[in-house]
């Protein structure tokens, strides 16, 4: 794991907070996004703690080139506030989610896991909240869409891959999903695989987003 944060105490407590695990190693630190771009592509770690705002290189800036430049590692970003514009930002970005940076040890280790295995860290409920507030679903056009895009992949989509995409973005999990759609958890999956690969998106987060430009589902909207 990398950590970049331009305060070397955040730097220097994260190490701290991590260090008794012995599934997490810290490779190496960065004070700005630039040094973690250069330090992720010669040390490759598996996840970057990536905090949002920093100098030289912001977090958003170096989580897109690192999406494009290390597809392999993986941008868990950090904000000091939950509702933070820049953190939809980040996600937009490439990042797999985003953690507050009060969250105990514990919850951060089983976020690092998670990312990890490819799954977006993100709370379903927090990260529906946080797009509600930041992302403005486009006008709808007086026709249908055929090109891909937010909107226009409406068009492309099945009913099962439409009704998914809906309840992914009301932030319910594959267990719910299924019950929901009275499918089993692997036609769940299964959904989702072809889902995204149309969205051309890697994990919930970005899903979810794209629901919300694509006004599939309302700010404040539940199942």
């Amino acid at each position: 794991m990398l950590i970049a944060d331009d305060q070397l105490l955040v730097r220097r407590g994260l190490v701290l907070m991590l260090g008794p695990e012995p599934a997490v190693e810290v490779v190496g630190e960065a004070a700005d996004g630039a040094q973690a771009v250069e330090l992720a592509r010669r040390l490759r770690p598996d996840v970057v703690v990536m905090d949002i705002r920093m100098p030289v290189l912001d977090g958003i800036a170096a989580t897109a080139r690192l999406t494009q430049e290390v597809p392999d590692c993986r941008v868990l970003a950090l904000s000091t506030f939950d509702m933070d514009e820049h953190v939809v930002a980040a996600l937009r970005a490439g990042a797999c989610g985003f953690l507050p940076k009060d969250i105990s040890p514990e919850e951060l280790v089983t976020a690092l896991r998670v990312v990890h295995t490819g799954e977006a860290v993100v709370a379903p409920r927090l990260l529906t909240r946080l797009i509600s507030s930041y992302v403005t679903a486009p006008q709808r056009p007086e026709r249908p869409a055929t090109t891909v895009g937010p909107a226009g992949i409406l068009v492309e989509l099945t009913p099962r891959e439409r009704e998914t995409w809906r309840l992914i973005a009301t932030g319910l999990d594959n267990a719910a999903i299924a019950e929901a759609m009275f499918i089993s958890p692997s036609t769940v999956k299964n959904h989702i695989t072809a889902l995204f690969a149309k969205l051309q998106v890697r994990d919930r987060a970005q899903a979810v987003i794209a629901a919300y430009e694509a006004g599939l589902v309302r700010a404040g909207e539940r199942e």
